[in-house]
C-alpha cells in the first residue's frame, strides 16, 4: 500500500499527437512565409504560427508547450532576415505563458482561447521588439509597433475563433 502513495500523480497526456501538431506547425510556417502576406490589412497580417502555438500550448503542459514554441520560433527565425533569436525567445516565452494561463480550463473554450490569444500576441510582440532593440534595432517606433500588435491581436483572435468553430464542426468524437 505504501508504494502506491510514494509515486507522484502524473496526469494523462490529452494534447494532440505529435505528428498532428507538427503538420499544423509546418502548414502554418509555410503559409506564413508564402501566402498570408496577401491577407494584410493596414499592413498587419495574422500570425498563423502564433495561433498554432497557442492552440497547442493551451492543450498541453508547460514543458511540451515550450518545446513546441522552440520549434516554431526556430522555424520563424530561420525564415526571417536579421531577427537573430528574437522569434525563438519570444515564441518560447509565449508558449509557456499560454500553457500556464490555460490550466484548469477547457482547451476548446472560445473565451479562453480568445483571451490567451490576445495576451500571447501582445506579450510576444513586446518580447520580440525588446529583443530586437537589444540587438541594435533603432528605437522610436514604439507607437507604430504597439498599433500593429493591437491590430494583430484582433486578427489572431479572429483566426483562433474561426479555427475552434471549424474544428467543432468537424469533430467526430462528439457524435
Amino acid at each position: 500500500m505504501s508504494s502506491f502513495r510514494d509515486k507522484p500523480h502524473v496526469a494523462p497526456f490529452v494534447g494532440p499527437p505529435w505528428y498532428v501538431a507538427a503538420v499544423w506547425l509546418l502548414v502554418a510556417v509555410v503559409a506564413q512565409a508564402t501566402v498570408v502576406h496577401f491577407l494584410a490589412i493596414r499592413g498587419v497580417v495574422p500570425s498563423l504560427v502564433l495561433v498554432v502555438v497557442v492552440w497547442y500550448a493551451i492543450r498541453v503542459d508547460v514543458r511540451r508547450a515550450v518545446l513546441y514554441g522552440l520549434a516554431a520560433g526556430l522555424c520563424e527565425d530561420v525564415l526571417a532576415a536579421q531577427s537573430g533569436a528574437a522569434w525563438t525567445i519570444s515564441t518560447i516565452a509565449t508558449a509557456a505563458l499560454a500553457s500556464v494561463l490555460s490550466r484548469g480550463f477547457f482547451a476548446d473554450s472560445i473565451p479562453l482561447a480568445a483571451a490567451v490569444a490576445v495576451i500571447a500576441t501582445l506579450v510576444r510582440a513586446l518580447l520580440f521588439w525588446t529583443i530586437m532593440s537589444v540587438e541594435g534595432y533603432p528605437s522610436g517606433l514604439g507607437a507604430m509597433h504597439l498599433r500593429e500588435a493591437l491590430f494583430s491581436a484582433v486578427l489572431n483572435v479572429s483566426v483562433m475563433i474561426a479555427a475552434i468553430i471549424v474544428a467543432r464542426r468537424f469533430d467526430t468524437s462528439a457524435a
